[in-house]
Parts: C-alpha cells; sequence; structure tokens
C-alpha cells in the first residue's frame, strides 16, 4: 500500500493565472487593435478588474456554472477578459470559429448549448443570419461601448454597459480542478464538427509546459503577439501562458494582413509570435517587397501544418527563428516543439536545417508513438513510417456529448502518419487521408510541397492524388504562382530533378488563381480532390 504525502490539495484552476499576473506583473501592458479602429492599452491589473466584474455580469444575466458562453471574436483584451471571467466563475468558454460554414456555425452554437454569446462588431452579418436558428441562445452581446452599438434587428445587449454596473467586488470561486473550462470545435472537414471539452486542471497544465524553454519559452522579458487566432484551439493556449510568465501581450484585432502585423510589431517591440504557414506567407511578402527588416522581432511558432523550409530559411535570413510546432485541437493542442539540444552544436548548418524542419519531440506531459497497420509498435530509426498515436495530460478522452471513445487502448489516433528518430524528434510525413499510394507505396504530399515551394515563382502549391489505371494513384500538383511571375508546367516538373526520388515526381501540373484554405488556413485538399476527381492525367495513357 502506497504512503500518502501531506501536500496541499489546491486544485489547479484557470483563475490562479490571471491571479498571479495581478500580483507578480500587474503594471504590464496588454495592447489591442480594436475592431472600432483604434489602439486599447491597459495592465494587468486593469484587466482582472474587468475580470471580475464580467464575471458578476454573467451571474447577474444567470449564467450557472457547467454552462456554455460561446464567444465570435478577434485577438483582443474583451475576449480574453471573456476566457478568465466565464471559466473563473466555473462556466464554459466556447470559442466559436467565424470562418466556418453558416450550417456549421448553427450546428455548433446548439451541439454546445450556448446561453449567451459574445461577439465583434465584424460578425454582426453572421449572427444577424444564424439567431434565428439558433432559438436556444438567451441572449447576444455585443463586445463594444454604447457609442458603436450597431443598428441591428434584433436586440442586443452591450459589453461595457454590463461591465459598468457591477462593482468588481467578487472573489474566485474554488471547486474541482477536472470541471469543464473551456469547449473547442475541430474545423469539420470530414464531417460535423467535433467538440473537445478541456479542464481547467489540463489547461494549468498545458499552459505549464507551453512556456517551458524547450517548449515555446515563454518569458515576462518578451513582448508576445499571437497571430493564430483566439477562436482556433484558445490562441494555441498563448492567451493561459502569456499572463502565467507575466509578458507583455499584444493582440492584433481583426488586420492580420502582412502590412498591419509589421507595423504592430514594430511599434510595441514584438520578440516573438505565433501563426499558421499562410500568415507568415503574407508578412514574408510585404517585408520582401519593401526591403524591410525585424527591429525587435526574434522568435515565432509555426504550426497548425507544415512550415515549408523555404520558409524557415527566409526567417532564418530576417534573424528571426522558427519554432516548428505540432499539435491539434484533441490536445488542447500543444503536443511537440522543434528546438536542437547541446549535442547538435556542432553540426553543420545543414544538418541542423533537417532537424528544425522536423515537428520535434514531445514536450512533457506528451506521450506519442508510430504504429503500423496493425497497430504493432514501430521503431524510432527515422525511417519508418506509420499511424502517429498520442496520450497525455491535456489529450481528450472522448468528444463532447459523445457516448464512444476514439482512443486505442488507451491512445488517440491523431490522423497523421509519421517518422520518430532515435532522439524522439517526430516529422509528419502527411495525414492519412493526404498520403499517397502509388502501385503500392507511399508518396508523402508534404515533401512534394516543401520542394515545390523553394522555387522562387511558387507562391502557394498542394499535392493531391489523381487517380491512375496502372498504378492506382499519382501525384500531381495545384500551383498559385507569385504576382507577376511565369512559370510553366515543364519548367516546374524539371526542378524536382535531383531533389526527389523519381518516382515521386508529380506527374503532372495545374495552375490555379487560388488554393482553397480551411477555417484554420491549411490547405483544403478534399476540395481539391473534388475539384480534379474527373481529371486524367497524361500519363494515363501511357
Amino acid at each position: 500500500m502506497t504512503m500518502k504525502g501531506q501536500m496541499m490539495g489546491m486544485p489547479l484552476l484557470i483563475s490562479s493565472i490571471i491571479t498571479q499576473a495581478v500580483k507578480h506583473y500587474g503594471n504590464n501592458e496588454i495592447v489591442s487593435r480594436r475592431t472600432e479602429g483604434d489602439t486599447h492599452r491597459y495592465t494587468y491589473r486593469e484587466c482582472e478588474l474587468r475580470v471580475s466584474k464580467l464575471t458578476q455580469a454573467f451571474g447577474r444575466l444567470g449564467v450557472k456554472q457547467g454552462e456554455r458562453v460561446g464567444t465570435l471574436a478577434w485577438n483582443g483584451y474583451r475576449h480574453l477578459e471573456i476566457y478568465y471571467g466565464v471559466s473563473g466563475m466555473g462556466a464554459v468558454c466556447h470559442t466559436i470559429n467565424p470562418r466556418l460554414f453558416a450550417d456549421q456555425l448553427c450546428y455548433i452554437v446548439t451541439h454546445a448549448e450556448d446561453q449567451y454569446i459574445c461577439f465583434d462588431l465584424t460578425f454582426l452579418p453572421i449572427i444577424e443570419a444564424m439567431a434565428a436558428q439558433v432559438p436556444g441562445v438567451k441572449g447576444w452581446i455585443c463586445m463594444t461601448d454604447e457609442a458603436h452599438m450597431p443598428k441591428s434587428s434584433m436586440p442586443l445587449l452591450c459589453y461595457e454597459t454590463l461591465i459598468e454596473a457591477e462593482s468588481g467586488d467578487y472573489e474566485w470561486p474554488v471547486f474541482d480542478e477536472n470541471s469543464a473550462s473551456s469547449l473547442c470545435y475541430t474545423s469539420g472537414t470530414t464531417g460535423n464538427p467535433k467538440g473537445a471539452l478541456y479542464t481547467h486542471r489540463s489547461t494549468v497544465l498545458h499552459s505549464y509546459a507551453s512556456a517551458l524553454p524547450d517548449s515555446l519559452g515563454c518569458s515576462a522579458h518578451d513582448v508576445i503577439l499571437p497571430v493564430v487566432p483566439m477562436f482556433h484551439v484558445n490562441a494555441w493556449g498563448l492567451p493561459y501562458s502569456v499572463p502565467l510568465v507575466g509578458a507583455k501581450l499584444v493582440f492584433p484585432g481583426p488586420k492580420l494582413d502582412g502590412a498591419s502585423v509589421y507595423q504592430l510589431f514594430e511599434e510595441e517591440g514584438v520578440t516573438f509570435s505565433a501563426g499558421v504557414p499562410t500568415v507568415w506567407l503574407g508578412l514574408l511578402q510585404h517585408v520582401q517587397a519593401n526591403r524591410l527588416k525585424f527591429s525587435t522581432f526574434r522568435r515565432t511558432v509555426i504550426g497548425g501544418s507544415a512550415c515549408p523550409p523555404a520558409m524557415i530559411k527566409a526567417l532564418n535570413a530576417l534573424d528571426v527563428e522558427v519554432i516548428h510546432a505540432w499539435g491539434m485541437t484533441e490536445m488542447s493542442p500543444l503536443g511537440t516543439t522543434c528546438k536542437l539540444q547541446r549535442k547538435h552544436d556542432k553540426l553543420s548548418q545543414e544538418e541542423k536545417q533537417h532537424i528544425l524542419e522536423k515537428q520535434g519531440h514531445a514536450i512533457y506531459g506528451v506521450d506519442m508513438k508510430i504504429v503500423d497497420g496493425e497497430g504493432k509498435d514501430l521503431p524510432w530509426d527515422g525511417k519508418a513510417f506509420g499511424d502517429l498515436l498520442v496520450r497525455g495530460y491535456w489529450v481528450i478522452d472522448s468528444y463532447f456529448k459523445s457516448t464512444e471513445s476514439p482512443l486505442r487502448d488507451g491512445w488517440f489516433p491523431t490522423g497523421d502518419v509519421a517518422t520518430i528518430d532515435a532522439d524522439g524528434y517526430m516529422q509528419i510525413t502527411d495525414r492519412s487521408k493526404d498520403v499517397i499510394k502509388s502501385g503500392g507505396e507511399w508518396i508523402s504530399s508534404i515533401d512534394v510541397e516543401n520542394v515545390a515551394a523553394m522555387h522562387p515563382a511558387v507562391h502557394m502549391a498542394a499535392c493531391i492524388s489523381i487517380h491512375h489505371p496502372k498504378w492506382d494513384e499519382r501525384p500531381m500538383l495545384v500551383v498559385v504562382k507569385k504576382p507577376g511571375a511565369e512559370l510553366s508546367r515543364e519548367e516546374m516538373l524539371k526542378f524536382f530533378e535531383g531533389k526527389v526520388a523519381k518516382w515521386w515526381i508529380p506527374d503532372d501540373v495545374q495552375f490555379v488563381t487560388e488554393i482553397p484554405l480551411t477555417a484554420t488556413g491549411k490547405m483544403l485538399k478534399l476540395k481539391l480532390r473534388e475539384q480534379f476527381k474527373d481529371y486524367t492525367l497524361p500519363t494515363a495513357h501511357a
């Protein structure tokens, strides 16, 4: 029989993060570009007072512990207040991705049983279009002041008026750390979105781990701007891990174009940021076209989809360290980060680059393995690739309102195909549904795309499978050229010679004006496959 320790049993609660920020970093700034068009500044101390008032307001509206409050909002201080106010009182903060289709939005709100929905001015048309289809919502809270309240055919509550009516004299309740804290839905590319219901315990542990030096490396010395939206897996946990360490926090609001993001970086002295590759494409184009440099920006974490090596090199050339990361909504989301170890110091730049192109090793709190089609463990040799499975302190056990568990013998199947080397560095070779099976052999669409992205005329490239009468499937490249660039099919295919195995070279190239993206900024290959489903490859007649 084990002996019990004699330590305090204080529960891990999200409210403790904002309390810590106020006690030790109370005067540090939170800066937000607002939908109203101006820039807002206040301190962690002022933030916590408003969070307390907001919690009182929700209590007055009748929100009870366990009930869901939805948000349709950009990255900003009011959204941050909802994160802490709703979860802190024991209710559940449900962030909703406004980039989803209307039917999906209505499905999510109904499935979550949101009691109230808080929204930014930008999203009023979405709110007005969906209100009649979600009768369970008791009220709609516009996140602005009375001076900017919009005219609408539906009754709206004013966020600032609700706050102004309260005293802020509020004591955070103490409850079970396994209580639900927030709810995020998957993007639903293969059916209805599914809900991942996080706990206070899982969120606090995720915040601790993500702030570690070899994870995201957040520090009170930093100025951190999350470009990744707060409606996309809670901005990868940064709204929690940044206050936890007391760093200055900068929110970009609705303007995410390259010029706007660059200006904010320079004005606020941003040192660290996070976002998906498509966001950095716009920033890099602006910087390179105008021959600019970064004054303070030195680190960025890139995830959501694999970061092309060409993008890593371009950012490195601007003195920006790229931290490749991987995770999922079902993982809160952080699973791995890629940083070099001491033993890598003596490697050549090319060898270091090869490591940094991987998604990296699991951070403490996440365990992972790769298995073959029969579920047998595969070796960590950097060559064998199979289905990636994970488990951990902030990985879901089941989906919200689902009676069936997705787990396989206690492990969550990610849907990714990966390799893991002897040092534990994992590399995604493809999504299981995107891998190209040619003549019984697998071709990594990600590797093909990475080579294509190196071509100076390519803005974006997607590799998809096309039916082939002999080989079953063959790769085809879909390319968006850079503005004003010239590139032929033959030039593109020749560019692959010597860079990949001959049989990996795509059978054809199609040029398009744009590649469809998912609600989280990833390339929507499902739609591309539908678009080209009847296409016949030139090699099919050979």
